[in-house]
């Protein structure tokens, strides 16, 4: 193997914080870095959306309240138009808005004020399950030849038909791929017989 290959580390996963309040901005920013990501801000739904265009984030976690767009249209927009999986900070532990922000696919909730010890663990999961959905998606471009905008949406279609969530979808569908797998050299065992 090559020596520089073994040495190579993964890439930092990259955290876009959507936060308009400076000083909370400043500590999420700290805490992702200190949790061994790359931060990048925003304070407002206007300028992630600007960001998240000229590259994807792995994870996007927003405020609830933002100036201009809120937080939730951020949502709605992020799950219409990307593949961002994202989720939410908020001030308030309000059941109706975190019931509404799961409607939007939000991945996880977190009420401020948080420690490292609870957020960590959060965007560890966040980033799990939005793993799962992009391998779902590549699934679906592998199996249909299609484009990844087509594959998604087709997911992100079959899901809300289903009323089940996105992530929950793409497990199934990986689960199902990987059974698949499993049976074929048994079809093919038996071909041979």
């Amino acid at each position: 193997m090559d020596k520089l290959a073994s040495n190579a580390r993964p890439a930092k996963r990259r955290i876009l914080l959507v936060e308009d309040d400076a000083v909370t901005l400043d500590l999420l920013t700290h805490l992702i870095q200190h949790g061994g990501y790359v931060a990048e801000r925003a304070a407002s739904g206007e300028a992630a959306l600007e960001m998240i265009a000229r590259q994807e984030p792995d994870l996007a976690l927003l405020d609830i309240v933002l100036p201009g767009m809120s937080g939730l249209e951020l949502a709605r927009r992020l799950q219409a138009e990307t593949t961002v999986p994202f989720m939410f900070l908020s001030g308030r532990n309000d059941m109706a808005v975190v019931r509404e922000a799961t409607e939007y696919g939000a991945l996880g909730y977190l009420v401020k004020p948080f420690t490292l010890e609870q957020m960590i663990p959060a965007i560890e999961a966040a980033l799990a399950s939005g793993r799962e959905t992009s391998m779902a998606v590549g699934l679906l471009m592998a199996k249909f030849q299609t484009d990844r905008n087509t594959a998604f949406e087709v997911l992100r279609d079959y899901a809300r038909s289903t009323r089940r969530r996105l992530n929950d979808v793409a497990k199934t569908l990986l689960a199902a791929e990987e059974t698949l797998n499993a049976i074929k050299p048994l079809i093919t065992r038996e071909r041979i017989k």
